[in-house]
């Protein structure tokens, strides 16, 4: 037979309406009272029905995780993984479950979202930017449901947001480059509809336009960040009458296929051809030589992420739109050393 809040209460000798507010954390009970209680239930071994205690305070206690889902996304879109692990920390500390919700496609999403409002399965809801639609986003902001988005979206929206700064991040890169003499740098990497890749190549573009450096048309290669994309448009690169001498690359995808092009042009990093990526993954490091990253704490983000989510379910009316989490420069064997040009 299972043990029962008044159970609890007896072996205590306090009453049940005691015990609940010490299950619920309230503030009104004498700490030596409630370390008492707890130590009875733990002897006890006594469970408290969460299901029930949610229910009775119109609360899941449950946090849905929207992201799009699909083949390989582990190896294409490694961030939102890190980001994941950040935002059901935090949860797990305030005694909140994660739910991943998955869509193929993200023309699905405001369809999800109708029916998880409509089924009331979540408190709150964090957007991944792959999933994210003007559409869905409308319908967040009209509800009024709790949410956070995790990239400012690349429309106007009242909706709440959370982001890096991705123009940072390209300047970062730059200006190293820059530091170790470089002049005829190309950028490497992302489609045309890129936003993360269009905020950073402005960065980059930001800082050679201040300092008067020329930016070949032929230096800036749009790709699918992959490495066979990555070794392709670095041949086309090596392949030009003055080929660059720094190359910045999207990601770490197309990192490994930039330095294996040149390998195959028998150039030497850093000497020839000195190299920046952003990220830093593990694949990063098992790449020979090692990339200088320009790193984002993404698992951070998703811990600040939730904690914003958290305060907008206890304020419906706030509003958040911020950057946060400040990109870092990693330098590493690519640029270590690099000589002056």
């Amino acid at each position: 037979m299972s043990i029962t809040i008044k159970d609890v209460a007896r072996e205590a000798n306090v009453s049940p309406s005691t015990v609940s507010k010490i299950i619920n954390h309230s503030p009104t009970i004498p700490e030596k009272t409630a370390r008492h209680v707890r130590e009875v239930m733990e002897r006890l071994h006594y469970c408290p029905n969460l299901q029930a205690r949610n229910f009775a305070k119109k609360t899941t206690r449950n946090i849905a995780f929207l992201t799009k889902l699909e083949p390989q996304i582990a190896f294409t879109n490694p961030h939102m993984f890190d980001i994941l692990c950040g935002v059901q920390e935090t949860l797990a500390q305030k005694e909140y479950n994660l739910s991943l919700v998955g869509i193929q496609q993200a023309d699905r999403a405001t369809q999800t979202v109708e029916r998880m409002i409509a089924q009331k399965i979540a408190d709150g809801l964090v957007v991944h930017g792959s999933a994210t639609t003007k559409s869905m986003t409308a319908l967040l902001v009209k509800s009024g449901f709790p949410h956070i988005i995790i990239g400012k979206p690349d429309f106007e929206s009242q909706a709440c947001w959370i982001d890096t700064n991705h123009f940072l991040s390209g300047q970062i890169a730059a200006e190293h480059l820059c530091q170790c003499g470089r002049r005829r740098i190309a950028f490497v990497g992302g489609a045309r509809e890129d936003k993360i890749f269009l905020q950073r190549f402005n960065g980059f573009l930001s800082v050679m336009n201040e300092k008067g450096l020329e930016v070949s048309p032929e230096f800036v290669k749009y790709g699918d960040s992959s490495s066979n994309s990555g070794f392709t448009l670095a041949n086309e690169l090596f392949a030009c009458a003055a080929r660059p001498n720094a190359v910045i690359c999207q990601d770490n995808a197309v990192a490994f296929g930039v330095i294996k092009s040149i390998h195959r042009h028998r150039l030497k990093i850093p000497d020839d051809i000195a190299l920046v990526c952003f990220d830093n993954y593990p694949f990063s490091e098992i790449m020979d030589p090692m990339p200088t990253v320009v790193d984002v704490n993404v698992h951070d983000m998703g811990m600040q992420a939730a904690s914003l989510l958290l305060r907008k379910i206890k304020n419906p009316e706030l509003q958040m739109q911020t950057y946060t989490t400040l990109p870092v420069l990693i330098v590493r064997s690519s640029t270590q050393g690099a000589k002056k040009q």
